[in-house]
């Protein structure tokens, strides 16, 4: 459906141009509580409504709206196609996505593919409302608390996984060294890092030594951190023996017996 509302050139000085918009959504329900929540608005006018994707893009290339209020889920194509469709086309239309759905890949689908904001169509009217003009005004970014949260919660997500290097052979650090790192890591002083391996303080001392000459730190912390993040310091069993089944059946290796030194 489409609707042409001009206005006489002798009075376009008295107000600003209604903000024309295009609804697209498969639900006629839904369509009409978007019009009725709009057409409350007095500086927006709905130019258009549409069942599908096809007959979206039909709707824009003739009347060539200021903003494409679209559904992300249609029968015929999804929003992010359109969306796509809309900007390969050039066409002047600032697109904003209005979804059930709070799904990251709809999110970020959308964005790519040109959206300028992603609501929910749980939304307050009064929000919706104001999108559709900051959108209109060419504003970007206007997305949903949901929405926001769900990206936010990606980026962490990614940022984490960045902090984490991959395990990988651990540079030059023999099974034992290994064995005091993550009890180090995971907060055990020399004495204690002793009598859970069964073997003196003086060798965890030289141990301790010479792990931090062979992973480059100085300090226990620095130490630690650098556990984490190569990803040495699993959680160590509840029972106690943070050992693995073949670490527990070494004997004590060349560095255990080696002179005690200062660390």
């Amino acid at each position: 459906m489409i609707e042409s509302r001009q206005g006489s050139k002798g009075h376009e000085h008295q107000r600003p141009r209604p903000i024309r918009v295009v609804i697209v959504d498969d639900h006629p329900v839904v369509r009409a509580g978007i019009r009725h929540l709009l057409e409350r608005a007095p500086d927006v006018t709905i130019v258009g409504e549409a069942n599908d994707g096809s007959e979206a893009l039909s709707i824009v290339a003739r009347v060539l709206p200021d903003v494409l209020l679209l559904d992300v889920m249609l029968p015929d194509m999804s929003g992010v196609v359109v969306a796509q469709r809309v900007k390969e086309e050039g066409w002047p239309v600032r697109i904003l996505a209005l979804s059930a759905y709070d799904d990251e890949r709809y999110i970020l689908g959308m964005l790519a593919a040109g959206a300028a904001g992603y609501l929910l169509k749980e939304e307050a009217s009064e929000t919706i409302a104001e999108a559709v003009r900051a959108v209109a005004r060419g504003e970007i970014g206007w997305l949903s608390r949901r929405a926001i949260a769900v990206l936010l919660g990606r980026v962490t997500d990614e940022w984490q996984k960045s902090q984490v290097l991959p395990p990988g052979p651990m540079p030059d650090l023999s099974v034992r060294e290994r064995q005091v790192l993550r009890l180090i890591a995971h907060g055990y002083e020399n004495a204690q890092i002793a009598a859970e391996l069964c073997i003196a303080e003086g060798t965890v001392k030289n141990h301790v030594t010479s792990i931090y000459g062979r992973i480059g730190v100085r300090t226990r912390a620095e130490a630690v951190a650098w556990a984490w993040r190569h990803g040495i310091a699993e959680a160590l069993p509840s029972s106690g023996a943070p050992l693995t089944h073949r670490e527990s059946q070494l004997g004590p290796t060349e560095s255990d017996t080696a002179p005690h030194t200062t660390g």
